[in-house]
């Protein structure tokens, strides 16, 4: 059952550079990021809703009334990560921001782990665990200084607010996915609590849409160009479900930090890939060696972090 969940773990990571062609493509037709991940949420509701009714896990969602309530509330953390990580992208760049993303990912599983909070079983620090952490940082680094550039460095030291934003946004995740868990107890369905993350999720984002139009952070959506985009601009729902699912039910069995670890190492091999071979309608990018050996010492310090003997 253990190891099940590692290739699992590396495989719904890497779907989130799935998703994030996909959201890119919605992006583009609706004319407003904020409102495509709206709607990849509701997409992704609305299929974890169906696959409920079809395995019968639909009465789970009775017992809802009766659970902690903020159990029930993993979804907002979605919310909260695309929010923030927009905003990012428009104030530090897209990859400082995936760096700052996963090293609070990173440090707060270690957190929960250590800690063994939020119903995640606790570990002890090993020593091994310090040095897989501080290989996977040091590979996010590298994978950050692969590509980014002087001014964006600049940017990132200038502006310590966002840093910390970034880092925040990246925590919520395994948080997320331990509050899912908890569900989890409680319903024994993972269905019903996907579809109650994502429903969650989405009602959080439909209420923080309004708000950014006002702020001046999102264009008025529009469905004109909907018919331009590719059918797989609708996939990322899809990915966002097996994401979701993977990741609550993988904390309980191999811990926060190895999960964090499996779907951010394989987020960063897929992404490779992408921008390799100009997957997905995106450009083609240079995969540099730094890059390259920021993911390889990421999936180290993973695998040590894992696998301590």
């Amino acid at each position: 059952m253990e190891s099940a969940f590692i290739p699992l773990s590396l495989a719904a990571g890497s779907l989130l550079a799935v998703q994030a062609g996909a959201n890119a493509q919605l992006s583009k037709a609706l004319g407003s990021p904020f409102a495509a991940t709206t709607v990849q949420l509701a997409v992704g509701a609305l299929l974890v809703f169906l696959f409920s009714g079809m395995t019968g896990s639909l009465h789970a969602l009775s017992a809802l009334p009766s659970v902690t309530w903020w159990h029930a509330m993993g979804g907002t953390a979605s919310a909260f990560y695309v929010v923030s990580t927009i905003t990012l992208f428009m104030r530090v760049g897209a990859v400082v921001t995936v760096g700052l993303s996963i090293a609070g990912q990173i440090l707060a599983s270690l957190a929960l782990d250590a800690s063994g909070g939020l119903g995640v079983p606790q570990a002890a620090i090993q020593a091994s665990t310090v040095i897989g952490t501080t290989l996977v940082l040091a590979g996010a680094t590298a994978i950050v200084l692969g590509q980014s550039t002087g001014q964006a460095a600049t940017t990132l030291v200038a502006r310590l607010p966002w840093i910390a934003l970034g880092l925040a946004a990246g925590a919520v995740l395994p948080i997320q996915g331990a509050v899912n868990g908890l569900l989890h107890i409680e319903l024994q369905a993972p269905l019903a609590v996907a579809t109650t993350s994502f429903v969650v999720a989405t009602l959080a984002m439909a209420a923080v849409l309004p708000l950014t139009a006002v702020l001046g952070k999102a264009s008025r959506p529009s469905l004109s160009h909907l018919g331009t985009m590719p059918w797989w601009g609708w996939l990322g729902g899809i990915a966002g479900v097996v994401y979701v699912t993977t990741v609550f039910m993988a904390m309980p069995v191999i811990g926060a930090a190895a999960v964090v670890g499996f779907t951010v190492a394989g987020q960063q091999v897929a992404s490779v890939l992408v921008d390799w071979y100009g997957l997905l309608r995106l450009p083609k990018r240079p995969v540099t060696r730094l890059r390259l050996a920021g993911v390889t010492t990421l999936m180290l310090g993973v695998f040590t972090i894992k696998f301590p003997g």
